[in-house]
């Protein structure tokens, strides 16, 4: 029979049931806030993968057109590869799961999660999140949970838990927080430069509020919950990892300590070789496996590294645990990119190009489970092989990849000009060179291309990684740690924490936490918080040494662009029937033409010729002639008492042969022939509606003008 528990969490009920749906996963259950549900399955393999030296755990999450009652997009009319929002809520889900699967269990896992409801308002991430925890809780799979999730918004000042996407569009800050029931376990978001203080009691109330979810996923597990398969020992023999450490003796440490991250993977490489040799004449290929030798080799790195931290104060490449890499960097490298810029900060290197784009280059995508459908601003980010020097395989980006895009663009967003800035932006970061948190380099180097291509961005945004290396009790309660700012690849390998925060001299933009611990107290993230803004501020200090504030003046190479306003009722007689005119102006001219129902016309072009024809067509299509302003028109009419002059298309105006010239006219060939270009000025309009124009109005006035000129 189907099992219930409700949670009250802010102003809706979160309803969990398991034992109606997918019965032969080993844990199954659906999540419900208000019209939105998702259901979530668990499967543990029943046996072991004893030749990897990995936990293989799948997350996958997917959103259903159906759930939303629409067809999806595309020629198949069927759900393709997951989109950005589908990989994002998968990685989501991953990283606070992970760490709570205990050391030794390497059965296959996989946690799919469908969104089978979206009623637009309530997003199904966070429920998705809730069912691993409560799917996983019920199941017989070694995990250490539960987990409480809760996204948190605040509205005029007013912290708000599961806030809609309509009081989202009101919010400072996005956070999606995971937690244990005493304990941090993830968090990730963007804000609008909010303090650190604020940033803290969002935290805290979202600790507080994510409660109930706990308690309701412990009642389902009393209930129908099952027993735990046993978790096997390591798979590390132990006599083989004491030889090892025997045999690495100290010059482990002495190659882990040389500054180079080249060098010292080199000289890592080389005692492993000699160490996986001795081994395996020790004990054989049979024991001293391929797998086996991984695995010990990995270990005894690992507590070679945390004990250079822990009990000697020692960081790999010599540094402080304060302190920076040197930072680099530079803008306005690559003549034909809008903007360009390249940021290091040690052996981490970043290029990034901005492009500025016309409406027409705006990312679309389909919106399920409700929020945007457009994007104005877009980063994207790649990680090739070379820049951590080694070969693979090239294709599309990855889940990390994305990720870490994701992660940079909500950081820089909230600075930009969104969504009155006229043009679409994209942001490339090319990872040059790699040793720990391209993303946030990503950050520095995005915001410099971004001022470089005169983006006027409200204030620069610098990124940070802050780690952690930890000792436990026996109460399992930390005894000591060390935080490290600025971490670089091993130390993030080995380490505890990667707690990336970017933002500005103001306040926090973008965050994203990951654990390898079941849970950290809030009083150490106190901490990183602080040393995460004492490195962002002198991130920034030299960053504005290379360039302070957006370029006056976009490059050559970026679209201008024309705004205009016509009449509304033009708009039909400028478009033209199947379109026509517009189609041929913008042939004509190469021009992108954007045409707004309000009459608001913006002209995208990258040479002035182009921009000046458009100009003159649209105007000539829409315009009307204005008295006392000076026209450039072509006489269509010859008559014995003057001649028309075509100003617009279609438009034109009598110059009475009086008119002609500031002397007596004695016939109109005299002065002007069919075809003529001449400068008029429309002096009146009759009581019929005709258009009266001067000639010799409009050469005074520009002798005049000229004169002034000189």
């Amino acid at each position: 029979m189907p099992e219930q528990a409700s949670a009250q969490v802010g102003a809706g009920t979160i309803i969990i049931e398991t034992g109606k749906l997918a019965k032969q996963a080993d844990g199954a259950v659906t999540v419900r806030l208000g019209d939105t549900v998702v259901i979530v399955a668990a499967v543990g393999a029943s046996k072991p993968r004893p030749e990897l030296d990995f936990f293989p755990l799948t997350v996958d999450y997917r959103e259903k057109a159906a759930a939303a009652g629409r067809f999806p997009g595309g020629y198949f009319k069927r759900e393709g590869r997951p989109t950005e929002k589908e990989i994002l809520t998968s990685r989501l889900i991953d990283r606070p799961v992970r760490p709570l699967f205990p050391s030794g269990w390497i059965n296959e896992v996989q946690v799919q999660s469908i969104v089978l409801s979206a009623d637009g308002e309530n997003d199904p991430d966070v429920l998705a999140v809730v069912g691993a925890s409560a799917a996983l809780s019920l199941s017989d799979i070694p995990w250490n949970g539960p987990l409480t999730a809760v996204r948190v918004g605040r509205v005029e000042g007013q912290w708000i838990a599961n806030p809609t996407h309509t009081q989202m569009g009101q919010s400072d800050v996005d956070l999606v927080y995971v937690g244990t029931a005493n304990d941090l376990m993830m968090f990730e978001g963007s804000a609008k430069e909010i303090s650190e203080a604020d940033f803290l009691a969002a935290l805290k109330f979202a600790q507080e509020s994510g409660q109930a979810l706990l308690a309701a996923q412990r009642d389902l597990v009393a209930r129908v919950g099952r027993p735990k398969r046993p978790v096997p020992a390591s798979g590390i023999p132990e006599e083989v990892l004491v030889e090892a450490r025997q045999a690495a003796g100290d010059r482990l440490a002495a190659a882990l300590l040389i500054p180079g991250k080249m060098e010292r993977e080199s000289a890592w490489d080389g005692l492993r070789a000699e160490i996986d040799s001795h081994l395996v004449q020790k004990f054989g290929p049979e024991k001293a496996t391929e797998s086996i030798l991984k695995q010990v080799a990995q270990k005894i790195q690992k507590e070679t590294v945390r004990r250079l931290m822990l009990d000697e104060g020692k960081r790999l490449d010599g540094r402080g645990f304060d302190d920076l890499r040197p930072l680099v960097s530079e803008v306005g490298l690559y003549p034909r990119a809008h903007g360009s810029a390249l940021f290091a900060r040690g052996e981490t290197q970043a290029v990034a190009l901005a492009t500025l784009g016309t409406p027409d280059d705006t990312q679309e995508f389909d919106a399920y489970t409700g929020g945007h459908t457009q994007k104005q601003f877009i980063l994207h980010y790649n990680f090739p092989n070379f820049s951590v020097g080694e070969t693979g395989r090239i294709g599309g980006p990855g889940r990390r990849e994305i990720g870490h895009g994701a992660l940079a663009e909500r950081s820089l967003e909230p600075l930009l000009p969104l969504p009155d800035y006229p043009y679409v932006i994209r942001v490339s970061c090319e990872i040059m060179e790699s040793n720990g948190s391209t993303s946030m380099a990503s950050v520095c180097s995005g915001c410099l291309a971004l001022m470089d291509a005169g983006v006027p961005i409200a204030r620069p945004v610098a990124g940070i990684s802050i780690g952690l290396c930890t000792e436990y009790n026996a109460a399992q309660e930390v005894s000591r740690y060390r935080l490290l700012t600025d971490i670089i690849g091993w130390e993030d390998a080995f380490g505890d924490m990667d707690c990336k925060i970017a933002g500005t001299s103001k306040g926090i933009t973008g965050f994203q936490l990951d654990l390898k611990l079941p849970g950290i107290p809030h009083g150490i993230m106190v901490e990183a918080l602080e040393k995460a803004r004492v490195a962002r501020m002198a991130i920034l200090d030299s960053m504005a040494q290379t360039l302070a504030a957006p370029r006056p003046e976009l490059s050559p190479y970026a679209p201008r662009i024309l705004t205009l306003k016509i009449n509304p009722e033009k708009i039909g007689a400028l478009i033209g029937p199947g379109g026509k005119n517009i189609k041929r102006i913008v042939e004509e001219s190469g021009c992108e033409i954007d045409i707004n129902d309000d009459g608001t016309v913006k002209v995208y072009a990258v040479s002035e010729e182009g921009m000046k024809k458009a100009r003159s067509e649209i105007e000539g299509m829409t315009g009307e002639i204005e008295v006392g302003k000076v026209y450039r028109g072509k006489v269509v009419t010859i008559k014995d008492f003057g001649c028309f002059v075509e100003v617009f298309p279609g438009k034109d105006g009598l110059v009475h042969i009086s008119e002609l010239a500031n002397f007596r006219v004695k016939q109109t060939e005299d002065i002007v022939k069919l075809g003529d270009e001449i400068w008029v000025k429309c002096i009146g309009v009759d009581e019929k509606g005709r258009i009266r124009l001067s000639r010799k109005a409009a050469m005074a006035e520009r002798d005049k003008q000229m004169a002034s000129e000189e």
